[in-house]
């Protein structure tokens, strides 16, 4: 049995059959179904979304939405994949776009994710549309103007993601990786928005106030995705990549050797 890039074995890869182009039609008046995908943490989930062509960025329907279990990404995505869209009697055909979060987070999860994801628009023929998820924090705040999406990078560092927010839409201003001291004196002038309790704790600590937000799902993954596929920002499968911010170990490593 052959094994695909992701992990995944490559039959569950192989099955899909591809239509003979790529096609992304935002013309046309049929509702579209979005497959939205999530490994960039501990835990990661798969859902379906449809989102209606020519309808409001905002008017996005989560079909169901399936948690997939830390550690196990390469095993569980493919399969529930095809569980979910059997369980609602879609074909593979009818997907239209895949939303992914593509950073930054576990890079283990990401690689095999991202991996899965490439296969299966490469078989199928549709677009990606990679969403990061310090813009997903930031326009889950309902904030707006500046806005800093802060997610703990473990190591005394700090994702940041800086934003300008205007009626639902994120302007990328920087992402970046600070250091925990740095990154406290960067949030100092802005709303500050974060995932992470313990940095919260952090900031008490240091006389800062940040906003603790729920984990996003993925109906604010696939807003904030379809807004973009709206705008016309989707990649191909060669084209997509993660959005890490901190380079791997092996990556910090070799530079050191060399």
């Amino acid at each position: 049995m052959g094994t695909a890039a992701c992990g995944c074995p490559a039959e569950q890869i192989s099955a899909l059959n591809p239509p003979i182009i790529y096609e992304l039609n935002i013309q046309a008046k049929i509702p579209m179904l979005l497959l939205v995908t999530d490994t960039s943490g501990k835990h990661g989930s798969v859902a379906l979304a449809r989102a209606a062509e020519g309808a409001k960025p905002n008017q996005i329907h989560v079909i169901e939405e399936v948690p997939l279990a830390g550690g196990t990404f390469s095993a569980q995505l493919v399969p529930q994949i095809a569980e979910l869209l059997a369980k609602h009697r879609f074909n593979k055909t009818d997907i239209g776009a895949f939303i992914v979060v593509s950073g930054p987070g576990s890079f283990t999860g990401l690689r095999v994710g991202l991996a899965a994801i490439k296969a299966l628009a490469e078989i199928l023929h549709k677009p990606i549309v990679p969403v990061s998820l310090l813009e997903v924090v930031a326009v889950a705040g309902a904030a707006s103007g500046r806005v800093l999406a802060a997610l703990d990078a473990g190591r005394n560092e700090v994702y940041v993601g800086e934003y300008e927010l205007s009626a639902g839409n994120a302007r990328l201003l920087n992402e970046q990786l600070l250091p925990v001291d740095e990154f406290f004196a960067t949030a100092r002038s802005a709303t500050v928005l974060t995932l992470d309790e313990h940095l919260v704790a952090k900031a008490v600590g240091a006389n800062l106030s940040l906003t603790r937000i729920e984990v996003p799902g993925a109906a604010r993954v696939a807003l904030v995705g379809w807004q973009k596929l709206q705008a016309g920002v989707s990649l191909t499968p060669d084209q997509l990549d993660a959005n890490y911010i901190r380079r791997s170990d092996a990556e910090i490593f070799s530079k050191v050797k060399s």
